[in-house]
């Protein structure tokens, strides 16, 4: 428990200077980082035609759905051809059409959900070239969105596309995961293009290793919030996660950029208290998500205590010795708060309470949130928060100095219905037309099939395992899922930023429901909770509590 307060401790050291850094990074006045990462900035915006000028929302909405429309054919194309490109030591073969499309759609959504195994699903080249590079254009994508956001909430242009994506990769992703992979590196993390090392084990038989360029793989794998792991079983492999430390790090990176967004939503619109009083909110989620799911791991399983098996150490089952519960539910709760997605236990496995933790912090998507994407839903619960105020006084609620009124709001109203739609039609459509493909008939199969396509639709890529998920239904339900979750909020929330920003400030008065203060943060909590926890709860009970329920002697 130490080990846990400490960690979070350094997350919150760390939130604040990081967050004041990226305000100031995508902030279009001039400033000392221009001279340092100008030069090369400025080549790119040659190479590729760029002009730095401000797009309309619709402009910066339809660039950023082209563009990543284009890098995902692209990269669909190096899946679909791998086997006669070079950098493929292990001779693996060209992947199928279906699980290109989705691992195409996955990555480049930020969702890096996986229905292969890394180390025998791709060669190098496809590992460096096309996996590493959506692993940076897509958390790009994402600070590049929040960003405009903020500017337009702030009443401000909204900024370009492609300069904002730029600066992303150039003065944030890119700096931190060069440094941090060094570290990964120097913790046993293997960085080789050499092909899987042939060893002879104690019986005099032969065993094959993989290993690969890991280390610059996992940096950014963990930083951007992308989760997809160069190994079959992600982090709980002792060469993607070799020890305490890079467990300690990797924790460090998926909580990195989430936790600065408030900070830097505060300078970008001139009121850090309001980011403060967001950052709080989102704590004390968080804590509460963490403290359920660790006291039901550390409880262990209910039907083997009834029995008398001793099992003090929790509920251990699928978790690695070298972590324990404690480091394991800890790292379980902050990638799916973080939507990052990597594991270093296998969430099947968790308890039906730890496992209802993984799926409802995806579901609500508002402790922390991933990068980018994820505060975009913080600020949108916020707004309608501030709309609920205003309704209950009976007045026109304000966000910011702009009025929210009915455009703004049907355009949340829709963002808010797509997310459950997404997840609660394709799960019943599976369960019934494919149970086939679940481990467990029972209230877990349910789980398994909602966790796939809340794990898609919050673009998080994180999975109950025992789902048998690479089939042409599985492949073609998830990539559509994972598109749609991820530009649709996207496209409407920019274009609820355009709106915002075209409208006249509003003077405070007596009136205005400040929005930086103890009562703001009971509001925003109370939207979160019944807003978003109550879309999802009846499918909750009728998978992990009943599954819970049924463990009861």
């Amino acid at each position: 428990m130490i080990a846990i307060v400490v960690t979070l401790l350094l997350v919150l050291l760390l939130a604040r200077p990081t967050g004041l850094y990226m305000a100031k990074a995508f902030d279009y006045i001039p400033s000392g980082l221009d001279r340092f990462y100008g030069p090369l900035e400025k080549m790119i915006y040659a190479i590729g035609g760029i002009h730095q000028e401000n797009q309309t929302w619709k402009r910066y909405a339809a660039t950023l759905v082209i563009s990543n429309s284009v890098m995902i054919l692209l990269v669909y194309l190096v899946f679909r051809t791998q086997a006669y490109l070079p950098l493929n030591p292990a001779g693996i073969a060209n992947m199928d059409p279906s699980l290109a499309f989705n691992t195409a759609i996955s990555f480049m959504t930020n969702t890096n959900l996986q229905h292969y195994s890394g180390e025998s699903g791709l060669s190098y080249l496809s590992q460096m070239i096309a996996i590493v590079f959506m692993m940076f254009t897509a958390p790009a994508t994402a600070l590049a969105a929040v960003f405009a956001f903020m500017r337009g909430l702030a009443g401000k242009p909204l900024g370009h596309f492609f300069v904002d994506m730029t600066r992303a990769i150039t003065r944030v992703l890119l700096p931190i995961a060069f440094v941090t992979a060094l570290i990964l590196i120097a913790q046993g993390v293997p960085q080789t293009l050499e092909p899987a090392a042939v060893a002879q084990t104690l019986q005099g038989g032969e065993q094959t290793i993989a290993r690969g360029p890991m280390g610059s793989f996992l940096s950014i794998k963990e930083l951007g919030n992308n989760g997809g792991g160069f190994m079959g079983v992600n982090s709980a492999h002792p060469f993607e996660n070799p020890n305490v430390i890079s467990n300690l790090i990797q924790i460090l990176l998926m909580m990195l950029l989430t936790t600065s967004l408030p900070f830097a939503y505060g300078k970008m619109v001139g009121n850090a208290k309001q980011g403060r009083v967001l950052f709080v909110s989102m704590a004390m989620l968080f804590i509460v998500l963490l403290g359920v799911s660790l006291t039901a791991e550390k409880a262990g399983n209910p039907a083997l205590n009834a029995i008398g098996i001793q099992h003090e150490q929790g509920s251990m089952e699928g978790k690695e010795v070298r972590f324990g519960v404690a480091q394991s539910s800890l790292y379980s709760v902050v990638t799916t708060a973080s939507e990052t997605g990597a594991v270093n236990t296998m969430h099947d496995t968790l308890t039906p309470i730890g496992g209802m933790i993984t799926i409802a912090t995806m579901m609500l998507n508002t402790a922390f949130g991933g990068v980018g994407a994820g505060f975009m839903n913080v600020l949108m619960y916020a707004i309608i928060g501030v709309f609920l105020s205003g309704l209950m006084v009976g007045r026109t609620p304000e966000f910011l100095g702009k009025k929210i009124e009915g455009k703004e709001m049907k355009l949340i109203a829709v963002t808010m219905l797509v997310s459950p739609f997404l997840i609660l039609v394709p799960t019943a459509i599976a369960l019934f037309s494919y149970p086939d493909t679940l481990s467990n008939p029972g209230f877990h199969g349910l789980t398994q099939a909602m966790y796939e396509y809340t794990s898609s639709a919050a673009n998080n890529g994180s999975g109950f395992e025992g789902l048998g998920d690479n089939t042409l239904f599985w492949n073609m339900t998830t990539g559509i899922v994972m598109f749609l979750g991820r530009y649709f909020s996207i496209v409407a929330l920019l274009a609820v930023a355009g709106s915002l920003a075209a409208k006249k400030t509003v003077p405070e008065t007596t009136g205005t429901f400040r929005t930086d203060t103890g009562l703001f943060a009971i509001v925003f909590l109370a939207a979160v909770l019944i807003v978003g926890a109550l879309t999802f709860f009846p499918s909750l009970v009728l998978g992990p509590i009943a599954e819970q329920l049924t463990l009861k002697p």
